[in-house]
């Protein structure tokens, strides 16, 4: 089966991410932290084991400063929620995930004030377009790493000087690029960094966390049981417990351990080459085909692995409906964002479909 809706969710999974999810569910899926017996205590030694392997990933120095979390949706309202106050102000791009925009929107009718720094026609923000809605009220600033529309990737790094030039916190959404594009979250003047496990990471579904560099507190956005300081009627104050309560998805951050590793063990510039030489294929052939539209930049170097086209005098609702009952039955699911497990020849065969639905 040919799949290609990686930005959505990575499919397939390493083996070892499956095996791993059985193996926990099997052997040692009790709740870690809560109790002393062997089972738990290898439950914790697993959840720390990904929290390590996670900073290796993204340049992280204490791994505490990693809250596990169910998605990136889920991080993203963490982080901004537990930030913003009324009559604080926060910049974000026009490029943001409805994940960003609407926490910000509801945070609107408490008195949070918004700015949106328009992106070019190729989806990318130019930092000194942000200077221009600075003010004194300002705390934050957010932006998407890459496009999950067009693929494009945006400056972070000189973002993120701004950001620390003006005393501002820098949170990045990283649902299209971790596990795919090198991040290192000191180097890249990133303060809050929110990422999925289920799409990069080729971890399981259900999974994504929260990096927030030490010296910032959020507020929480939920409460309860941490199986620590239990004798206290109030949150701990101390990570990841402050923001961890509940109890985690062991199995799958199992998984995710095991995604993460794979990436570690293959190299993340390896997969970022594979990505890129599939999008390049990909948008070469695109281009030959004549009504075909594409958006975001043509160079391969600001893009990820996720393309949008139209083509001409067809709705993409009528284009999706055709890819999916004329190839999609034949050859499985047809999506425009590339993963790691995708070869050149998934790619022809996309190429011919779309060739075909254009004629």
């Amino acid at each position: 089966m040919i799949y290609l809706d990686n930005a959505a969710t990575s499919w397939p999974k390493p083996h070892a991410v499956y095996n791993e999810v059985l193996n926990c569910m099997r052997k040692y899926c009790a709740n870690p932290g809560r109790s002393g017996h062997k089972m738990a205590i290898q439950a914790s030694e697993k959840i720390y084991e990904c929290r390590e392997n996670i900073c290796k990933i993204f340049g992280i120095a204490n791994p505490l400063c990693v809250s596990f979390t169910s998605n990136t949706t889920e991080a993203l309202n963490m982080g901004i929620k537990g930030l913003l106050k009324p009559g604080d102000h926060a910049i974000i791009t026009s490029m943001e995930h409805n994940s960003v925009l609407r926490p910000l929107k509801k945070l609107e009718t408490s008195g949070v004030k918004l700015s949106i720094a328009k992106a070019d026609i190729n989806g990318r923000v130019n930092p000194k377009d942000i200077l221009k809605y600075i003010n004194k009220k300002t705390k934050l600033i957010i932006t998407t790493h890459a496009s999950n529309v067009c693929g494009t990737i945006n400056p972070i790094k000189e973002i993120g000087i701004v950001a620390k030039e003006n005393k501002l916190i820098h949170m990045v959404d990283a649902a299209q690029t971790a596990g795919v594009y090198p991040i290192d979250v000191k180097e890249m003047n990133i303060d809050i960094l929110a990422f999925p496990g289920h799409k990069g990471l080729l971890g399981p579904q259900g999974t994504g966390g929260l990096y927030v560099r030490e010296g910032i507190e959020l507020d929480t956005l939920k409460e309860g049981g941490t199986g620590s300081v239990s004798e206290s009627p109030y949150q701990p104050e101390f990570i990841p417990d402050r923001y961890e309560s509940g109890t985690l998805n062991t199995p799958g951050i199992a998984g995710l351990n095991e995604g993460v590793k794979y990436i570690l063990n293959t190299g993340l510039n390896e997969i970022m080459r594979h990505e890129r030489e599939l999008t390049k294929h990909m948008l070469e052939g695109l281009h030959s085909i004549s009504k075909v539209e594409i958006y975001g930049t043509t160079q391969l170097e600001q893009r990820v692995g996720v393309v949008s086209i139209n083509i001409k005098g067809k709705d993409c609702i009528d284009v999706c409906t055709e890819l999916d009952e004329k190839f999609a039955l034949e050859s499985g699911t047809v999506r425009l964002s590339i993963g790691c497990f995708n070869t050149k020849q998934d790619i022809d065969k996309v190429l011919k479909a779309i060739n075909e639905i254009a004629k």
